[in-house]
């Protein structure tokens, strides 16, 4: 690795010209060479769940991995650590250096939009779930990116929001999990849209203390996409790259700020510095020759292991001795809901990839049940929100016949500049040679069924949709937004009906013209007729009786979850809770999976035999929820955020500013912290998630005093009280009744996982950091630990904590 007096050497090397170069993005994800000092470009790329690479490409595709928010489920670090070390190699296979991974922002309000992309709602878990991921990510070689530097908590203006949030609760919560991520060595921080406190996190002095000042953060503070809009600001800051370029507000006028003396030489010369000591991490900086790590996987090996994670994170919320099911003693099953056959993956925006294989749920359980029983399979009442995007298996190239669609570039004039055979019909970055003008795609759809048909166009501008040379759709969409994740990544979608014959081979035939300023996107999307609701539900229930078991599966659309937006409720769209209440009255034996990223209502939780949450699964979904379902793997996962029965019972529900400001008035009570507060019980709490057996909390030891500023362990026994083996996550809750300053009533220190056979009595070592104990003192502007009577409290979930055990906190020295 080259040392601090050999950067100062490159520095001296640059030119003033150079220097700035280095300071901005080279393009969308790369960053500038500079022959001058042998550094070449490193690229970035978008995570959590997977690697895309630098182009949206659906022949370019990726593994991919379960929700954040189920691999925080698992609370299985050693876990998580894996996963992130097959993102790096992942990221090494497609020329990648930094993984812009992993999200630590927070489960403030269940109405994010973004919750399948963050990890959970409490900062210790958040911390030490995203602390495994980089040290996975980090260990091949690749840079992770903690992000969205700092309280960028939801998406509802989520480009101008300036978040007004205590210091305190900004230290002891927000902070956090990026504190945790810097302890981890990350070598990356992204720095969000938002505002805190007045000032963009861009420019803001948060990027200095504590980041660099107190936590020792030596790497590169990169801006999220866009996000710097000022020159002085920003320059002054602690920021080190703007990001995307070459175009921008540094560049250039960063230079000339800097001849004028607006901006130091010697702060400049200090982003270069970071960026140079990435670049040799990195092993992009000096001569090539540096070894790519080790060899990648096989294929079957990884999606075992994704296979295994999206077991670990699935959180079986009730049983009523349904589950597990013995696939010898079936002879039918009903797979039923608009979820089962095209479960959703993976959460809608930016980090989205092109999957290499999906296995939705009845793939899954039709591979369990071959050749032993009979899988019946019934859609259900159809979902709101949009109709997906054409693929290979509604239509085909006009041109080739193959499955696909083709796609062309033309000029103004309507002459063919570029044309290509492609998969499916969402092109978010179709090739623009000189002069393109529209982007055309013709697909010859091939209906199965006779009917009325959803057909659309997602984009802004100009566009068109002609069906067999009959216009259905022609009109002019002004963009409305100048969020890029919905210019570039999930435009709106226009649709309209149109009547289409089982057997014909209709030409549908797309066009978007290019404006400035209204993005590359053009998606064409397709879904065939829906029946009413009252012949689908027949349809469920009738499947239901004749079955021996029913599996229904439910779950959000990407106009409920997806980056850009928040949520306006939690109600789960269409007549999806309408469909497992008929069913679940046909058949007791009804088991309902959650297909969601984040917490919806169930208000028929209750009625039903077992109730399984899978997140947004990745793409061995289906064949974990399988092994679920049929005993092979146990539901690993305990909820890593409180779910409400309904909206109205959540203490912390805003996501919208007012003003300009979203008021985070709740200060350090969020999460089961705010619902604890507020005296109320939730459907499910924060930690809750049973497996295939029972527990017994029998003991709680630890020590009867500890000094402050030191870390202490406790003792928890449990038991296996159930007749199977099983897994349990034992958590352990602070409480500070009666302390000088306002405590949470309760809050977590730590957790850890046992595992026992069937009677076997086994003890958790959980060992809880001196900083669990500390609050920061605003007065003082420092760290204080308060000395006196504490409880220390363990159980299997926030709600739920049967032993406790005082403990005396003495002062330090």
């Amino acid at each position: 690795m080259t040392d601090e007096d050999e950067l100062d050497r490159l520095i001296d090397k640059l030119t003033p010209e150079a220097k700035v170069r280095l300071l901005t993005g080279a393009d969308t994800w790369r960053t500038a060479a500079e022959p001058a000092v042998e550094l070449r470009p490193w690229v970035m790329s978008d995570g959590p769940a997977g690697v895309r690479g630098p182009s949206w490409d659906e022949r370019h595709t990726a593994v991919l991995l379960p929700s954040a928010t189920a691999l925080a489920a698992t609370w299985d670090e050693p876990l998580v650590e894996r996963l992130g070390s097959l993102l790096a190699l992942e990221a090494r296979r497609k020329g990648v250096h930094v993984v812009l991974a992993p999200n630590l922002n927070l489960h403030r309000s269940p109405l994010g939009g973004r919750h399948f992309e963050c990890l959970s709602e409490d900062p210790e878990l958040t911390g030490r779930m995203g602390a495994a991921l980089i040290r996975g990510v980090q260990a091949q070689g690749v840079a992770a990116a903690a992000k969205h530097y700092v309280a960028n908590d939801s998406e509802t203006d989520r480009l101008t929001v300036d978040v007004r949030v205590g210091e305190r609760a900004l230290r002891e919560v927000y902070l956090a999990p990026f504190e945790a991520a810097v302890a981890a060595g990350v070598r990356v921080v992204m720095a969000g849209y938002n505002a805190v406190n007045g000032t963009t996190t861009t420019a803001s002095s948060l990027l200095g203390t504590p980041l660099r000042t107190e936590w020792g953060f030596d790497g590169v503070v990169v801006s999220d996409w866009g996000a710097v809009r000022t020159t002085h600001e920003t320059a002054r800051a602690g920021l080190d790259l703007a990001m995307p370029g070459p175009d921008g507000v540094w560049g250039e006028a960063l230079l000339r700020a800097v001849e004028r003396g607006e901006v130091t030489q010697d702060a400049v010369d200090a982003k270069v510095r970071n960026v140079l000591r990435l670049a040799d991490w990195l092993g992009v900086l000096g001569p090539v020759g540096r070894p790519s790590g080790r060899p990648r996987p096989r294929p079957a090996a990884v999606r075992a292991l994704v296979r295994r994670a999206a077991a670990a994170g699935t959180v079986l919320l009730a049983n009523r001795g349904v589950l597990p099911l013995d696939a010898g003693g079936l002879t039918t099953v009903a797979v039923i809901g608009p979820r089962a056959a095209r479960t959703r993956s993976q959460g809608g925006g930016s980090a989205g990839v092109f999957p290499q294989a999906e296995v939705g749920v009845l793939d899954g359980i039709r591979g369990r049940l071959r050749g032993r029983a009979k899988v019946v399979h019934v859609p259900g009442p159809g979902l709101a929100g949009p109709p997906p995007a054409l693929d290979g298996t509604l239509c085909t190239d006009p041109d080739s016949g193959a499955p696909g669609v083709l796609l062309r570039v033309l000029d103004a004039d309507g002459v063919e500049l570029y044309a290509e055979h492609r998969f499916c019909a969402r092109q978010l970055e179709p090739p623009m040679p000189p002069g393109a003008h529209t982007v055309e795609i013709r697909a010859q759809l091939h209906p199965r069924e006779t009917g009325a048909w959803t057909l659309g166009i997602a984009g802004f501008g100009r566009m068109s949709l002609r069906l067999d040379g009959r216009e259905l759709l022609a009109d002019d969409f002004p963009r409305e937004t100048d969020d890029p994740a919905l210019i570039h990544v999930m435009p709106p979608v226009h649709t309209v009906t149109a009547d289409l014959t089982a057997g014909t081979l209709p030409l549908l035939v797309a066009r978007r013209e290019l404006a400035p300023d209204t993005g590359r996107a053009v998606i064409v999307c397709a879904s065939p007729p829906v029946p009413d609701t009252a012949t689908a539900l027949d349809a469920a229930v009738r499947a239901a009786r004749s079955s021996d078991v029913a599996i229904v599966v439910v779950g959000t659309t990407e106009d409920d979850e997806c980056e850009g937006r928040d949520r306006v409720h939690l109600r789960l769209g269409g007549d999806q809770d309408a469909l497992v209440r008929a069913v679940a009255a046909a058949n007791p034996r009804t088991v309902v999976i959650v297909n969601s990223g984040g917490p919806v209502e169930l208000p028929w939780r209750d009625e039903i035999g077992a109730l399984l949450l899978s997140w947004f699964p990745g793409q061995e979904g289906g064949a974990a929820l399988a092994d679920v379902v049929f005993g092979l793997r146990e539901p690993g996962g305990r909820l890593p955020t409180t779910w409400p029965a309904t909206l109205a019972d959540a203490p912390v529900t805003s996501t919208s500013p007012l003003d300009g400001r979203l008021e985070y008035t709740e200060g350090l009570h969020i999460g089961h912290r705010a619902w604890l507060r507020a005296g109320r019980t939730p459907a499910y709490w924060f930690g809750h998630g049973l497996g295939f057996t029972t527990w017994d909390y029998e003991e709680l030891g630890g020590p009867s005093e500890v000094e402050a500023g030191e870390s202490f362990g406790v003792r928890v026994r449990v038991r296996n009280t159930g007749a199977r083996a099983g897994r349990e996550v034992v958590q352990v809750y602070l409480a500070r009744p009666g302390g000088a300053v306002e405590y949470p009533q309760r809050w977590l220190a730590g957790y850890a996982a046992v595992h026992a056979r069937a009677g076997q009595t086994v003890t958790a070592v959980v060992r809880v950091p001196a900083r669990a104990l500390r609050h920061w003192d605003e007065r003082a502007g420092r760290w204080r630990t308060e000395a006196g009577s504490f409880r220390v409290l363990a159980g299997p979930s926030a709600g739920h904590v049967p032993l406790s055990l005082e403990v005396e906190l003495r002062a330090a020295g």
